[in-house]
């Protein structure tokens, strides 16, 4: 795919950078450094750049840089602090119940499988509140507020209470969306031999961030649904409207 810099970045002063990073683009170089990263792409085009927090892969929305030593500083002081408000959107699979609650269950690396993160008491403190938005039966819409930055932490904690995110290869059962599983007398164009999924990514969308500058201005970003999102939405909204 290509990317172009100026179609990613949201808002940009001498402190930080935010951006809307798309889903299957790394945030940081991965430990082999084969693949592109946000962050190279950046310090090709801005110079010198700091990480802050980082999205997995698959996940597409906000993400926050610093410029300077300064506002990295002050800005991994707030995010160290829970006083940065994060706000994810997703589709998981089935409907969670309660319909909205808080997760708590403290995660760490798998002691044998690399980047994988699990549930464990001896884990670091994760606080994950949901909120069941919209239901489709086979799966539902829901909003997402991470207290904490933990790897995965949303993942984790879905695929801990049964309900992993739609299309997680990780810790769900990675399938793509097809409209045919969506819609039952769906047919393949004349020109198509396989029919090609409507999502095949990570259903996870950072979709708000909110914080204070060194200044004290406060910021509210929110960066707006991916285009496979809100096809998907869109095709399960339609499913859900007409009758039986």
């Amino acid at each position: 795919m290509t990317i172009r810099m100026e179609d990613l970045v949201i808002f940009e002063n001498g402190d930080f950078i935010v951006l809307n990073k798309p889903s299957g683009l790394l945030s940081i170089p991965d430990r082999e450094g084969k693949e592109i990263s946000l962050k190279k792409m950046l310090q090709s085009h801005f110079g010198e750049i700091f990480t802050i927090h980082r999205l997995d892969k698959g996940t597409s929305g906000l993400i926050l840089f610093a410029r300077n030593d300064a506002a990295h500083k002050f800005f991994s002081a707030q995010f160290e602090g829970h006083n940065v408000e994060k706000i994810y959107f997703g589709l998981v699979t089935g409907t969670p119940l309660p319909k909205k609650g808080r997760l708590e269950s403290p995660i760490m690396e798998h002691p044998v499988k690399k980047g994988v993160m699990v549930v464990n008491k001896k884990g670091k403190e994760s606080l994950t509140d949901y909120n069941v938005v919209d239901e489709f039966g086979i799966c539902s819409w829901v909003r997402f507020q991470i207290h904490t930055g933990r790897t995965h932490q949303i993942r984790v904690h879905m695929k801990d209470i049964g309900h992993p995110i739609v299309c997680d290869e990780l810790y769900g059962d990675g399938k793509p969306v097809l409209v045919s599983s969506i819609k039952h007398h769906y047919k393949l164009s004349k020109n198509e031999e396989a029919e090609r999924p409507i999502l095949n990514r990570l259903a996870l969308h950072a979709a708000q961030l909110r914080f204070r500058g060194r200044d004290n201005t406060e910021y509210d970003f929110q960066a707006p649904l991916p285009k496979d999102l809100r096809a998907t939405l869109q095709q399960l909204s339609r499913k859900k409207k007409k009758p039986h």
